[in-house]
């Protein structure tokens, strides 16, 4: 059993991918922990797995589903902010809804449950706040628009919120993976643009889930976990805007 210094956590978006496989960590820990996802049964499988895990099934795009999430968000002492979702394409042959449901999932929910959970961490003087991002955020992505543009939206409330909270004891860590092989492809429709990518560029879901955890325990403000998306993202801190525009839509059109 790993130990982390959570007495309590609770991780949206669990039910596959990344946010399971902190399900999973934190379950192997013994670490009691709420795990959300609107697909119920993924979450009772974890569950039956590791009796740590508690499950709490919601939709985090309708308003009830939001505040039941954020309630629970206010009485753990780590929160995962993981759900979310992207979309593929052209951004005007995307369906306005489909867009809308992106942004309230990947934005307003995340800023709901960050609030919620700072709002009690801060006054406790302890608490650890963990929001996943994407490498995506670094840079424009023509034909995954709006999702960049709402992980560039995490990330800022990130490293803001990691300033904010400076000396509290609280943690505020944004993790921020490059391509991980999860149901992020077929549900953004991407699984053919994806196939392309060589294999160096890809990691995987443990190490991913395993940054995050290390990162925030450590109180670091970004989490970038491999080797290659850590260089990618420095040179691009240094390389003019349009430039890496221009490589983004080469690369993402090809």
């Amino acid at each position: 059993m790993s130990s982390y210094p959570f007495t309590s956590a609770l991780v949206t978006g669990a039910s596959s991918g990344i946010g399971a496989g902190f399900a999973e960590l934190l379950g192997a820990a013994g670490v009691p922990t709420v795990i959300v996802a609107r697909r119920e049964d993924r979450l009772r499988e974890l569950a039956e797995r590791y009796p740590s895990l508690e499950v709490l099934a919601a939709d985090l795009t309708t308003a009830d589903g939001l505040e039941r999430v954020a309630a629970r968000a206010g009485q753990v002492d780590l929160v995962v902010n993981n759900a979310g979702f992207g979309s593929s394409g052209p951004f005007v042959s995307v369906a306005a809804e489909r867009l809308a449901r992106e942004i309230a999932l990947n934005v307003a929910a995340v800023t709901r449950i960050s609030h919620a959970a700072l709002a009690a961490m801060v006054p406790n003087g302890r608490g650890y706040l963990l929001n996943v991002s994407s490498a995506a955020s670094f840079q424009s992505a023509p034909n995954l628009a709006v999702y960049a543009a709402t992980k560039a939206y995490v990330t800022s409330l990130g490293e803001s919120l990691h300033e904010e909270v400076r000396g509290t004891g609280v943690h505020v860590t944004t993790l921020c993976p490059g391509l991980t092989p999860t149901e992020f492809q077929s549900v953004s429709s991407s699984n053919d643009e994806a196939a392309k990518y060589p294999r160096i560029l890809w990691t995987s879901v443990e190490l991913v889930a395993k940054s995050g955890l290390t990162d925030v325990v450590k109180g670091k403000c970004l989490s970038i976990p491999g080797w290659v998306y850590k260089g990618m993202i420095a040179a691009g801190g240094v390389t003019p805007r349009g430039v890496t525009r221009r490589l983004g839509a080469m690369v993402l059109r090809r």
